[in-house]
């Protein structure tokens, strides 16, 4: 067998083969080439691929392993893509998108309300004035008409905002809120955000951006119950939307954001936040080119009338439910747009015969003694009322109002009249609860003594003078605390609130109930004189706290709630010590005075042992009394405004009367609903547990005695039989609240520091140095007036609280 010569350009593996082929010169060429290939050439290469990594650089990943990783995720996301795409298609309308009504129940489970169906028309986008359309554009989507369904990039920068804290922020195109409007639902969960992402991308491609926009005008909820710019425009202004003004416009586009919290009717503590909302959506306009700025510069705040409500909802009906609605919602159980589009069941707390009463004594107190016709100061008549069960934070009665189809803004729950006197307890029970002293030391209980002198310059206070003046510029001279709760004294008050300090005041306020943002809640010696702007149902329930001994829970007005047969769930009732039970009871024990004897005295006709204080508000525009049996605490206001313009006015002349203060009307409508609202259950009276110097034997101050008529230290409140208070209660001083009441002349005889006088009997050398007026019976370890620094619980027998 012949040799097959080697194929042209092969080389032989073994060099002994390649020499002894013919031409040997050139084997040895090749050999030698071979030898410096190896040496140098892609032999030295390939030996170092094979070099394994070792150390740090094994955890680099190399540049294919980075390739490979690049292409699998995007082919990841670009099958997710494909599969979402292929399998979410448009459904039809969800079932909210079909109005139902909500259905609202008493306590015992009979029919309370039916607030009807959602109001929703409707309208074309060639009815809704261009200005309207971009007016919304600027306060939601001011890309819409450039940008596509879905923006990724506003998704990314809403989450990361949200995640740096900068804020909760919505990454929704107006196409992904009207997926989400009309046909999937509120509800915030990834599976409902999958979809509606592939939903806006087909719906964005099936219709314009006219029919989206359009849609997405009908569907988007305003507030009022009313869905859509048709209803919103009916709802706020009264008109058709194609009536509506450019700056009316912007307030509705305003309102998309947060639509219960900007209508400045039922909210108007939220008015510099509605208008800072209008101004951002006008401004929008303006750089969008859409608003030219000398129009921007000639707008007008377009106040919106107050609503119309539907007579389903008349007389007390509207007010619960709408409190029954707000509570809902700030309480995060179900959000406002899902609440609006009905189908609940919802059991208040309400109970039916008290919330009966409530309105009885309203009628009785009140509503007859009215003439509007003879009297004009009657047409600005207003009454709010809450009650609640001190113990298990159930609100069982709620009076907002004459007729809410009459009176749309809820007085039981609106935040824009100041508390007065009644905010006089926190200052004292924060007091017990800080063991404050005085500016000369001693212990601060009932029977420490202060000077009533009116318009006395605090002490001890490093911020502008400050001196308050008492009713009618009176002068009480020096009288316990508890006289000065009697007589709601400003100037000893004012001056115990600087010796608590300003500051631990509001804090005990707030571990009572009053919200955190309580309006005018300010930490300076006038917040003993009340000009916070609480509610009544918040007022009810910081009283509710007193009378449960300082134990707080947040108020609930719903007892269960369900959609379809499915229950909502309700938060626990956090119930803690806010404040001592010795703090609460020693305030208790004094306001059981100013009902025995002092300004409240007509709160005696609910037949009950009870606690409670009288309040006016500046200018006499409104009048409160807040008080509590062991088992129920009620708070009653009577308020001023102009039926026509909203603006607060002074009850100067109402039901015949030269004043109304929170002894007359308030405290009278207080004793006729708590007399019924427990007709039928046991007596019982306070069971308390107070700080020494809470109670004082009647034998040294009688009736007959000159120190109990002159408020001397000795004496306190007068009891029952020797109160000369006229029917409908004494006329109790109005608070002067800090700088808004400017008063300049000093005090009318030289005070010692922090208000504070001498015992009586004190004789010459009782100053252990007149130039710091502390005395020297009184120093710390001295034996105070108030009897010492213990607790001690109520006395038995014969002893009660005046």
């Amino acid at each position: 067998m012949s040799e097959q010569p080697p194929q042209q350009g092969w080389t032989p593996r073994d060099g002994t083969a390649a020499r002894s082929s013919p031409g040997g010169n050139s084997d040895r060429s090749t050999d030698r080439s071979t030898d410096r290939g190896t040496d140098r050439g892609p032999g030295r290469r390939g030996r170092n691929r094979g070099r394994r990594r070792t150390g740090w650089r094994r955890a680099i990943p190399t540049r294919r392993m980075l390739l490979t990783g690049f292409v699998t995720v995007a082919a990841l996301l670009i099958g997710a893509f494909a599969a979402g795409y292929a399998l979410v298609h448009i459904p039809p309308a969800n079932a909210t998108a079909v109005a139902q009504s909500n259905v609202y129940l008493y306590e015992d489970g009979s029919r309370l309300a039916l607030d009807g169906e959602v109001n929703r028309e409707n309208v074309p986008l060639s009815q809704i004035p261009l200005t309207v359309q971009q007016a919304v554009l600027a306060a939601e989507d001011r890309d819409f008409y450039s940008e596509r369904a879905v923006d990724p990039k506003a998704m990314v920068r809403a989450a990361w905002n949200t995640l740096t804290g900068k804020g909760k922020q919505s990454g929704s195109t107006i196409t992904q809120q009207y997926v989400k409007n009309y046909y999937l639902g509120q509800e915030q969960t990834l599976s409902r955000k999958w979809k509606e992402f592939f939903i806006a991308i087909k719906l964005g491609r099936e219709q314009s951006k006219g029919e989206i926009l359009q849609g997405y005008l009908n569907t988007s909820y305003f507030g009022r119950n009313a869905y859509g710019a048709q209803a919103a425009a009916q709802a706020y202004y009264g008109t058709d939307v194609s009536k509506l003004t450019t700056a009316q416009g912007a307030y509705l586009a305003s309102l998309l954001n947060a639509p219960s919290a900007f209508d400045v009717t039922t909210h108007p503590e939220n008015r510099p936040a509605a208008l800072a909302r209008w101004n951002y959506t006008l401004d929008g306009m303006v750089k969008t080119g859409w608003l030219s700025p000398s129009e921007r510069a000639a707008m007008v705040f377009p106040d919106p009338q107050s609503a119309r409500p539907a007579t389903g909802l008349s007389g007390q009906r509207g007010y619960v439910v709408q409190a029954v609605e707000e509570y809902l919602t700030s309480e995060g159980i179900v959000d406002e747009k899902t609440l609006a589009a009905g189908g609940f069941r919802i059991t208040t707390t309400l109970q039916r015969g008290r919330q009966d009463a409530f309105v009885k004594a309203v009628d009785d107190q009140v509503t007859d003694r009215l003439d509007p016709g003879r009297r004009a100061a009657d047409r600005n008549v207003r009454v709010g009322g809450a009650a609640i069960d001190p113990e298990s934070g159930r609100v069982v009665a709620l009076y907002g109002g004459f007729d809410y189809t009459r009176q749309y803004v809820n007085n039981a729950t609106r935040r824009d009249y100041q508390v007065g006197s009644t905010f006089k307890p926190f200052v004292l029970t924060a007091a017990v609860e800080e063991g404050s002293r005085t500016q000369d030391g001693r212990r601060i209980t009932p029977n420490t003594v202060y000077d009533g002198t009116d318009r006395r310059p605090v002490q001890g206070w490093s911020g502008a003078r400050y001196a308050p003046e008492n009713e009618d510029g009176h002068s009480y001279g020096p009288l316990t605390v508890r006289a000065a709760t009697d007589r709601s004294v400003n100037s000893v008050y004012a001056q115990m609130a600087v010796d608590v300090g300003p500051a631990r005041v509001k804090r005990t306020a707030i571990a009572l109930g009053l919200p955190e943002g309580t309006p005018d809640l300010s930490a300076s010696p006038s917040i003993a004189l009340g000009p916070a702007t609480a509610s009544v149902l918040d007022m009810a329930e910081a009283y509710a706290t007193l009378a449960n001994h300082g134990r707080h829970g947040r108020y609930t007005l719903v007892s269960s709630i369900s959609k379809d047969g499915a229950t909502v769930g309700l938060p626990a009732r956090d119930e803690r010590q806010a404040v001592s039970r010795e703090a609460a009871d020693t305030t208790t024990a004094v306001l059981q005075s100013v009902v025995d004897g002092g300004t409240g005295t007509a709160a005696q006709s609910a037949g009950r042992p009870a606690a409670g204080k009288t309040g006016t508000a500046e200018e006499d525009k409104a009048a409160w009394f807040a008080g509590y049996t062991p088992q129920l605490a009620t708070v009653v206001a009577v308020m001023g405004q102009d039926p026509e313009t909203g603006v607060q006015k002074p009850l100067y002349g109402a039901m015949g009367l030269p004043r109304v203060n929170g002894g007359g009307a308030p405290a009278r409508i207080w004793g006729q609903f708590t007399g019924d609202a427990l007709e039928g259950t046991e007596i019982t009276d306070f069971e308390l547990l107070t700080a020494p110097g809470s109670y004082q034997e009647q034998s040294e101050a009688p009736p007959s005695s000159p120190g109990a008529e002159s408020g001397t230290p000795s004496g306190a409140a007068p009891p029952r039989e020797a109160s000369s208070a006229p029917p409908g209660g004494v006329v109790e001083p109005p608070p002067v609240v800090g700088p808004s009441v400017p008063v300049d002349t000093g005090p009318s005889s030289l005070p010692l520091p922090g208000g504070l006088l001498p015992p009586a009997g004190a004789g010459p050398g009782t100053l252990s140095d007149p130039a710091d007026g502390v005395f020297r019976d009184q120093l710390p370890g001295a034996g105070a007036v108030d009897g010492g620094t213990g607790l001690a619980p109520s006395p038995p027998g014969p002893r009660r609280p005046y």
